[in-house]
């Protein structure tokens, strides 16, 4: 025991301070907490204020009106069809072989020139 104890006499010291006593990190931890509390709560003011400035969300009877036909058209891939196997088969990888790696077909709307 008693060489355990002159061990620990020689490694620490009785006179080395073991903190700095007077308190600096942890008020300037304190001022940083306060100083991210103070911008979190002024971010939802200010996006408090920002959604208030906005116009209201229009009521249903100022709505635009639908349109008379459709005016989304739909196109087709040519890299695929959209039918279904009738025999309610779907072709698994290894049985595609060669499907998709052709070049497309030209584009018939557009002729070059």
């Amino acid at each position: 025991m008693d060489v355990l104890k002159a061990v620990n006499a020689v490694d620490a010291p009785a006179e080395v301070p073991l903190a700095d006593g007077t308190g600096a990190l942890g008020v300037f931890l304190g001022v940083v907490a306060v100083a991210v509390v103070a911008l979190l709560i002024g971010g939802f003011l200010l996006s408090k204020r920002k959604h208030d400035a906005e116009p209201p969300p229009p009521r249903p009877d100022e709505q635009p009106p639908k349109p008379e036909r459709r005016t989304h058209i739909e196109q087709t891939d040519p890299h695929s069809s959209d039918r279904f196997p009738e025999d309610g088969h779907a072709l698994s990888p290894y049985e595609l072989k060669d499907h998709g790696n052709g070049p497309l077909p030209p584009d018939e709307e557009q002729p070059r020139g």
